[in-house]
Parts: structure tokens; sequence; C-alpha cells
């Protein structure tokens, strides 16, 4: 790798590749662009929805290959922007033992490229595409993706205190770094398992993959990448898993790493 460079890279979009809300930084889409034309594979592999990863894409530049999005749950074409392989699951066990602990927590479901359907209002991407308010009933009625839940007024460390005796069969979660968020997948979809089925598709070494993410849905990506690279936003326990440590998402810490291989 430190001759030749990466040839498969797995970039985080949100506290990666950009500080949420804001457009991605001059340096960093030099940096992207570069890594793209010297024929690696750039992979946007991020826990966004299919619709809100397309503006990543386009702001890019990215006209072809493969993105990862719901964190390694939706594998889209970027050529096409459509899905090619979705992993969804039964969401009523999760959602029904989560209501239990939390009756007041709010759910919603990814309907792949067309918007969300939602127990209730929240903040997060439910002003892309359609969004529909159904009940509990209809929410669990259709496999999905990706479950996201949300809890009003309660705190993260409630919310984990109550979820380390809960076990549902044929689930798995990852909580967001800030607020009582938690999203639900199919056990064992990550953004590692993906990354790993698309290199092996691909036919490239392990030793040739470089990963840069910040969240705890980074985990399995990091720990499965032949160069693991966490931002200096990233909590303690995320950097603790990387080979390094970069730069703040502000201090364009994706950058830092991409050029050493690939000069704009």
């Amino acid at each position: 790798m430190a001759s030749g460079g990466p040839q498969l890279i797995a970039l985080d979009v949100d506290g990666t590749l950009l500080d949420t809300g804001t457009p991605i930084s001059a340096r960093v889409l030099a940096a992207v662009r570069a890594a793209v034309a010297a024929g690696a594979h750039v992979v946007v592999t991020t826990g966004r929805t299919l619709l809100a990863t397309r503006p990543v894409l386009v702001e890019l530049g990215l006209r072809d290959g493969h993105a990862l999005c719901s964190n390694g749950a939706v594998h889209i074409d970027v050529a096409k922007v459509e899905p090619v392989a979705v992993q969804a699951f039964d969401p009523a066990p999760a959602i029904s033992a989560l209501r239990a602990l939390f009756p007041a927590m709010i759910f919603a479901v990814e309907k792949v490229g067309m918007g969300t359907w939602a127990t209730g209002g929240g903040p997060g991407e439910y002003s892309l595409g359609e969004f529909l308010l159904v009940d509990h009933h209809v929410l669990s009625s259709e496999p999905t993706p990706r479950l996201n839940c949300w809890l009003p007024d309660g705190s993260l460390e409630e919310m984990l205190l109550a979820l380390r005796s809960l076990r549902v069969p044929g689930a798995s979660w990852v909580h967001g770094e800030f607020g009582p968020w938690l999203t639900v997948a199919r056990e064992g979809v990550s953004k590692g398992w993906a990354l790993e089925r698309l290199r092996t598709a691909l036919g490239i070494p392990l030793e040739a993959t470089l990963a840069i993410g910040d969240g705890y849905n980074d985990r399995e990506m990091l720990c499965w990448a032949g160069h693991a690279v966490a931002m200096g936003n990233a909590p303690a326990e995320i950097r603790g898993l990387a080979d390094e440590v970069t730069g703040h998402v502000l201090d364009d810490g994706v950058a830092t790493i991409l050029e050493r291989w690939f000069r704009p």
C-alpha cells in the first residue's frame, strides 16, 4: 500500500467527509477526485439512506462505481443511483421489544429510494422523499433495511443502560454519538460486512483497502480495513480501533490521508 496506494477507499460521510449540514471542503473534494482519477474505488460508506446519500455522490462528482448506504444494508449502483442489493429484516420484533422498554420511543423505517414511514416527527432525514405517519402495526408490516429509533426527552446513557439486557433474534443495533438515537438492522449487517462482500467481488487484496470514519457505526469498517483511520473528532473508543488518527473533519482530515498517494 505504501508504494501503490489503496485500491479500495471506504469513506464515511457525516463527521468524516463533511461536518453535518455543511458542504465538503474544496481540499477534501480535490483529494477524493484525485483518488478516483488514479483508478481507486472510492466507496461512500454511510449510515445515511439512499436518498440522503445522492447529494453527496453528486457533490463528489462520482459517476459510477459503488456506494453503501444504511450502514451497509443498501448497496447502490452509483451510475444509476439505484439499489443493487438490499439487506432487509422484519422490524416487528425489535419494535415490540423496544416499545416495552421505552413507551415514548418514536420509530421510523426506510422505504428505499422513496422515503420514510414513522410513528412521529423528529430530527433526521424525514424531509427527503415521501414522509408518512403511521401506527406501530403499519410500521411493522413490511421488511426494511433500517429501523431508526429516537427517545424524546431521554438520554443516551439511559437508553444504553436499558439496552444491556435486550436481545432480539435476527436484529442488531448501533447507537449514535449524540443523543438517544438507535439504528436497528438485520443481524450481522454492518459497513464492514458489506465492504468485505464488495472487496471480494472486485478482487482487491485486503491489504490494499483503506477506511476512514468517525462514528460508532464505523467500528466494523475500521476493524475490517487493511489500514484504518479515525477522524480526530471521533470518540476515544473509535480512535482506539484505528491504525492511526487523522485531523478533525473541520481540518480536512480525509484530505491529509489521501494526499499521501493522490495529489490533486
